[in-house]
């Protein structure tokens, strides 16, 4: 069974599962709107009974939940796209999009809760709280934070930014919330107002949360390290095969929170026939999409001297001579052709070095001092998911 085979037989295993992604996530959202409409009338009811500019603010945020999960559905239906010719790695980053889209709304939504709490600290209404009015509240807050830890805890299990930060942003607005029972609570014992302050300490939180957001989602976009768990384990499966005496420069690109694309180096024995590497390296291919769900657009191979011992020794003296420079981590693709006195291989030098750079021609220098009669072919390579 091949790559698209495998691909095939999983979506069709999706989409007769109930529970698939996609419809975890919609279904979630609807929940989301639903639940927040609801709360956002009943708590504008009470805002404009009580004179409560605190209680309205909160009524807006829960619009600006509904609003979220309305996008989040949109952004999820268009990421399960399937691929075209415009764009033929498809439309999963468009969850990133929606993830930020909601960032910009909580942040929006922070913005404006601190402005109006600034006006009513310089011009105050004097509050008009009842025990219903409050009773609402407290059982909306009760509502607020069971259905935010439920869409958290929904997006974490099927990797859903936007559905995250859905959840984060119901938190938020139980916070609020909680803020303005405390603040009604001063008022009615102390005949004291403090709603307009605790708005806008609430209000600077979610700017916080909201600028915070952002940025985690633009660093996405932007394409972060890979996940080092993931490339160990993939390496691990790799080097799993027979034949295989290393796995090397695992590069993965991220085109969805459940679309991977990749390439990976491999080190075989230098007596490997073509027919022999094609067959291994499909086989790679299957079983990195079987096991981990990342499609390996290309399996690299460096020839690995076995039958040469003066080569093997070789090897060892410049890995020697290579590891013990501060900040290599790695000496991989080693060849050696002592017939035309030519040498090749990759260093993986950290991003912890002050200047990469300089440590590669440091290697090299020491390296073709110790073999001054060899030509080198020296690559810096990178490890994509250092920690």
């Amino acid at each position: 069974m091949n790559i698209a085979q495998i691909k095939k037989s999983n979506e069709n295993q999706a989409e007769g599962n109930e529970l698939s992604r996609e419809k975890i996530i919609v279904r979630t959202s609807i929940i989301g709107i639903i639940v927040n409409v609801f709360l956002a009338g009943f708590k504008a009811v009470v805002g404009l009974l009580a004179n409560s500019i605190a209680i309205v603010l909160d009524a807006v945020n829960n619009l600006s939940d509904a609003g979220s999960s309305l996008i989040t559905i949109v952004g999820t239906k268009l990421a399960a796209k399937e691929p075209d010719k415009k764009h033929p790695f498809g439309y999963g980053r468009v969850e990133y999009l929606s993830a930020m889209i909601i960032s910009v709304i909580i942040l929006y939504a922070g913005i404006t809760s601190f402005v109006e709490s600034v006006k009513q600290i310089i011009h105050p209404e004097t509050p008009d709280y009842s025990v219903a009015s409050l009773v609402i509240v407290a059982v909306a807050l009760v509502i607020k934070i069971v259905l935010g830890r439920y869409v958290k805890n929904v997006g974490e299990k099927v990797n859903s930014d936007s559905l995250i930060n859905s959840g984060e942003e119901a938190t938020l607005d139980a916070v609020i919330s909680t803020a303005t029972l405390v603040a009604a609570g001063v008022f009615m014992l102390f005949h004291v107002s403090l709603e307009a302050w605790l708005g806008a300490i609430i209000s600077a939180i979610i700017i916080k949360s909201g600028v915070e957001m952002l940025l985690d989602t633009v660093s996405q976009i932007l394409g972060e390290k890979n996940d080092p768990e993931l490339v160990k384990s993939i390496k691990h499966t790799v080097a799993g095969f027979e034949g295989v005496n290393g796995a090397y420069d695992l590069v993965l690109n991220n085109y969805g929170p459940e679309a991977w694309n990749g390439s990976i180096h491999i080190d075989v024995p230098d007596t490997y026939t073509a027919d022999q590497l094609d067959e291994l390296t499909r086989e790679i291919q299957v079983e990195v999409y079987k096991q981990h769900n990342v499609v390996l657009t290309a399996v690299g191979v460096y020839s690995l001297n076995s039958k040469d011992e003066t080569v093997i020794e070789t090897q060892r003296k410049v890995g020697d001579i290579v590891l013990s420079h501060e900040h290599v981590k790695q000496m991989h693709g080693f060849y050696m052709n002592p017939k035309n006195k030519a040498m090749r291989f990759d260093v993986v030098i950290s991003f912890n070095a002050e200047n990469r750079e300089a440590v590669y021609e440091e290697v090299v220098a020491d390296v073709q001092k110790a073999f001054p009669d060899y030509t080198l072919q020296v690559a810096m390579d990178t490890d994509f998911a250092e920690l």
